[in-house]
């Protein structure tokens, strides 16, 4: 299932703590750090933080600049983004900024937090009931499905960044460190025990902006089984923009791939007709660049534009038996091969059979078949 576009966003200490634990919230960013978060609050659908950060910091959650309200308006979009909060019990206090402030508000609640939220808040939010415990993937969901959320913002606090991270549900993390050292052991942290993040995240931007440092980081790692994660998308949009480079052909399509391990390291990459072979295929040019014993092959990930066939008359085996061949049980795909050039082609079948989980992401259909476009019709 589609879900929005999930931006982690905080400010942390030198030593990764959120807050002291004085009566008065402690003020990490800078001024012009607090305009560049405006600035990303004003860019998104919807802006997410828990129910224990309502009752610690009594935010109002706001757009400020009346100038990115209006540009938001221009747009088409509401003056400001939906305010999201998530709460295990329902416990809510009525007279919170949160309610009083912004456009419309949403709660995601348990059942049994559902009737006391709603008695609670009366006609001052939405409630939604996500079953017996929070569900992450479910919330994600009806944001993206019911209410349109294509980014959402996450605010914290560091139990909801934990438990997004924990899931693979983070697309990408904001990162603000402060020239502050909080030297609490009780003091909120960022990330709560569990935090694990398998692999190594990317980090794609730094900036100092006055005295304190903004990072953004990407996931790297591979999903799990048939669920996908955000490094999924990256490295099958990857495999999309390699499929561009194939020299052009009128009897095979144009197809890219990636080898990717299980703590998001690429191993190797590949492309059809690469090298000046003209029979070559992308997952067969990019697994012939690894050793057939390499141990991190059981725990890959293989990213292909189009399915990987099933049956082949310029080599004896298939991609997909060359998959397996390898040892890998997982692969990812934009598109289910067409009958273009091999009727009743069912490589995902073949990989089923074998063993492997077989991810197809749609969204990404259109990038596989765009240098494909004149065999297509």
């Amino acid at each position: 299932m589609p879900y929005p576009y999930v931006l982690l966003s905080a400010a942390v200490s030198l030593d990764g703590c959120l807050d002291d634990t004085g009566p008065d919230r402690l003020l990490l960013s800078s001024p012009a750090d607090f305009d560049r978060v405006d600035e990303v609050r004003a860019s998104v659908d919807a802006i997410l933080i828990g129910a224990g950060t309502i009752r610690a910091d009594n935010p109002r959650l706001l757009v400020n600049s009346a100038e990115r309200r209006t540009a938001r308006l221009a747009g088409g979009k509401p003056e400001y983004p939906l305010k999201v909060t998530v709460t295990a019990t329902g416990d809510l206090d009525p007279a919170a900024n949160f309610w009083h402030t912004g456009g419309e508000k949403i709660v995601y609640t348990t059942d049994r937090g559902a009737e006391r939220a709603a008695r609670a808040l009366g006609r001052s939010a939405d409630v939604v009931a996500l079953g017996p415990a929070l569900d992450w993937r479910a919330l994600l969901e009806h944001l993206h499905d019911v209410r349109g959320v294509r980014r959402l913002m996450v605010e914290g606090g560091g139990t909801v960044h934990t438990q997004l991270l924990q899931q693979d549900l983070a697309d990408e993390l904001q990162l603000v460190l402060a020239p502050v050292l909080v030297g609490d052991p009780a003091a909120p942290r960022l990330f709560g025990p569990g935090a694990y993040q398998a692999g190594r995240l990317r980090l794609t931007e730094t900036r100092r902006i006055e005295d304190v440092v903004l990072t953004r980081y990407e996931p790297t790692a591979p999903g799990t089984g048939p669920l996908a994660s955000p490094a999924d998308r990256h490295w099958l949009r990857t495999a999309c923009e390699l499929a561009a480079l194939c020299p052009p052909s009128e009897t095979a399509f144009s197809v890219g791939a990636v080898v990717v391990a299980a703590d998001g390291t690429e191993l190797a990459r590949g492309h059809s007709r690469e090298g000046g072979d003209p029979v070559v295929h992308a997952e067969e040019a990019a697994l012939a660049k690894l050793g057939p014993a390499d141990p991190r092959l059981p725990g890959a990930t293989v990213y292909s534009s189009l399915e990987p066939c099933a049956r082949r008359s310029s080599r004896p085996a298939p991609c997909a038996e060359l998959i397996l061949g390898a040892g890998v049980r997982r692969v990812v795909t934009a598109w289910r091969e067409p009958d273009t050039f091999v009727a009743g082609a069912d490589g995902t079948g073949v990989l089923t059979g074998g063993g492997a989980d077989v991810v197809v992401l749609p969204q990404y259909e259109a990038a596989a078949k765009a240098p494909n476009a004149h065999l297509l019709g």
